[in-house]
């Protein structure tokens, strides 16, 4: 088992990132500190950065974190998940040299992120606030996928725009789109 499939080893790694663009790129020390190191864990920041990107004008950053929070909590298998389609971006990409590159910036990533969200919304019967996740992640990442469909870990949709999935749609483990 990889070291970094662990939650809190994961986490520290993160920060250590942080911490080096920080010293490496004084401007986006602000942005660095808001996304990861003000935030106590992982699952914390990832509700932080897809909250406020998900956020509209009519449904704040902070209610929709709520939820993503609450999906954290009582899901651990979301951030396992997610920490998964990391390591899984780092290993298939390339173009990606460490792990907070596709956690700040990739909307594959994003996208695939707040699907996940939306299914579980979907399947604890939330259906129109997950079909408004659905809608927001459209308008924000190019990316429709149906709350309903069900995506594996360790997936990693390279570059995203235009991916539309479907309803009965079934993405398996480990695969990149």
């Amino acid at each position: 088992m990889h070291a970094l499939t662990d939650t809190a080893d994961f986490w520290l790694q993160l920060k250590k990132e942080a911490r080096q663009i920080v010293d490496e790129e004084p401007l986006l020390a602000s942005f660095i500190h808001a996304c990861i190191l003000t935030h106590h864990n992982f699952e914390s920041s990832l509700s932080f950065i897809l909250s406020n990107k998900m956020a509209d004008d009519v449904m704040p950053a902070l209610a929709i974190r709520e939820v993503f929070d609450e999906a954290y909590l009582l899901e651990p298998g979301i951030s396992e998940a997610a920490i998964a389609d990391i390591l899984a971006i780092k290993a298939r990409d390339a173009a990606v040299n460490d792990y907070l590159t596709p956690l700040l910036h990739f909307k594959g990533f994003h996208a695939v992120q707040v699907h996940r969200m939306a299914h579980y919304l979907w399947v604890h019967g939330r259906h129109q606030l997950a079909l408004f996740l659905q809608s927001r992640n459209s308008a924000s990442f190019g990316v429709d996928i149906h709350p309903a469909a069900r995506i594996g870990k360790g997936v990693m949709f390279d570059h995203a725009t235009g991916i539309v999935v479907g309803e009965t749609a079934v993405v398996e483990d480990n695969v990149s789109i």
